[in-house]
């Protein structure tokens, strides 16, 4: 039967949207499917740091989401209790110093609309049920209207990508396996608040518990607070008894809590992280459905940006005959860990909610007090300075000898 896509993109948020318009304004014919209409939310931290604003700087929509309201962040500070790290993140190598923390209801719309306005067929409320498999290749997606169970989707493409999160039905149905798996080390939730005034990307760490806060839409501030994992069953018992507990231990709350209220209710997960080998005969995955991290750097909408451009461009170098499928996408899968193994390691381990061992904490408080060594952690946060060059021992050596001199 004759093919009637290039690409069908399961999964219309973040990853699944871009990908999709990417590979249609590069003249493939694409089908983008996803269960939910939109605008519509999900669970998400939010934050857009620089390098995923530069890639809306690339691809004409950062002036867009600029525009949408949502109030752009220019610091980050992480607050260990006897001491905080602050500063303003190094740019990208495009020069984008700028992050935002957008509604998914506005950004994932606005994704959207920019991949039909590209040329993707978008087809919302088709929960994709199956993928059609002949001599052992994905040839294609069938699925069904989400409202009424009737069977609405039967289409064939060259491609199937995966973009429809941790739980992608895509992944599971060809049994894509997982490696560096690590459990999930906290359990978090969190709510919209008003009369809370915070222009910055905020952390207060103490053993067992965080508190994030990032300014969003409408004048809104999204906190989240998050428990060790062993306390997970004792915190779910009473979620907004625990969670204001949290609030109140916050510097100066006294001084705001009266002024602020919760306008939303609370939303939460825990999240294990891992890898998924993201291609095989005939599919791919991209986004969450092929790589996940703990989100206490709030780096998963970034990610997503960054390897949908990965994909397109892999599976666009199969199309112009320079690499075969497997060269170009055993590409894409090496590039994508090797840019995020060490920011996956560091989340992972702050998503444990431990204090930090002796020399790591000693080293962290000398870093609070060198504006030059805080502006570099909070650029390995953002990922516009490397992991592992903020944490080489040479980097750590100039941090003792800057604060000793």
């Amino acid at each position: 039967m004759a093919r009637n896509y290039d690409v069908v993109v399961v999964g219309a948020r973040c990853a699944g949207a871009s990908v999709a318009m990417l590979l249609a304004r590069a003249g493939q014919r694409v089908l983008l499917v996803d269960r939910a209409s939109f605008p519509s939310d999900t669970i998400s931290t939010h934050l857009v740091h620089a390098p995923g604003i530069a890639a809306l700087t690339r691809w004409g929509l950062a002036d867009q989401l600029a525009a949408s309201g949502c109030p752009p962040i220019h610091r980050y500070r992480y607050d260990f209790g006897r001491f905080a790290i602050a500063g303003a993140p190094l740019p990208d190598p495009s020069g984008v110093a700028v992050a935002y923390s957008p509604r998914r209801t506005v950004l994932d719309k606005m994704l959207v609309d920019a991949a039909a306005k590209a040329g993707v067929e978008v087809r919302e409320n088709v929960s994709v049920q199956e993928l059609i498999i002949e001599d052992g290749q994905v040839a294609g997606a069938r699925g069904r209207e989400t409202r009424n169970g009737r069977t609405v989707m039967s289409e064939r493409a060259s491609l199937v990508v995966g973009a429809d999160g941790r739980h992608s039905t895509v992944a599971e149905a060809v049994r894509s396996g997982r490696y560096r798996e690590r459990p999930a080390g906290n359990i978090a939730y969190y709510a919209y608040w008003s009369g809370l005034p915070v222009s910055e990307f905020r952390v207060y760490l103490t053993p067992g518990r965080a508190v994030g806060m990032m300014p969003t839409h409408d004048g809104l501030t999204m906190v989240l607070v998050a428990a060790q994992i062993a306390d997970m069953s004792d915190f779910r018992a009473d979620i907004e008894g625990n969670y204001l507990a949290e609030l109140r231990k916050l510097p100066g709350f006294d001084g705001w809590g009266s002024e602020a209220a919760r306008e939303s209710r609370f939303t939460g997960t825990a999240m294990p992280s891992f890898y998924r080998k993201p291609y095989g005969p005939g599919w791919a995955l991209v986004g969450d459905a092929g790589y996940e991290r703990d989100a206490c750097t709030a780096q998963g909408i970034t990610n997503a940006f960054q390897h949908a451009e990965l994909l397109a461009g892999a599976w666009l170098s199969v199309q112009s005959g320079e690499q075969s499928f497997d060269e170009a996408m055993d590409g894409y899968q090496r590039t994508r860990d090797e840019q995020t193994r060490a920011a996956y390691e560091m989340a992972c381990d702050l998503g444990m909610l431990a204090p930090p061992p002796p020399d790591m904490a000693m080293l962290l408080e000398k870093v609070s007090q060198s504006p030059r060594a805080s502006r570099q952690f909070v650029s390995a946060i953002a990922g516009t300075m490397p992991v592992n060059d903020f944490f080489s021992a040479e980097n750590a050596a100039q941090v003792m000898a800057e604060v000793a001199g």
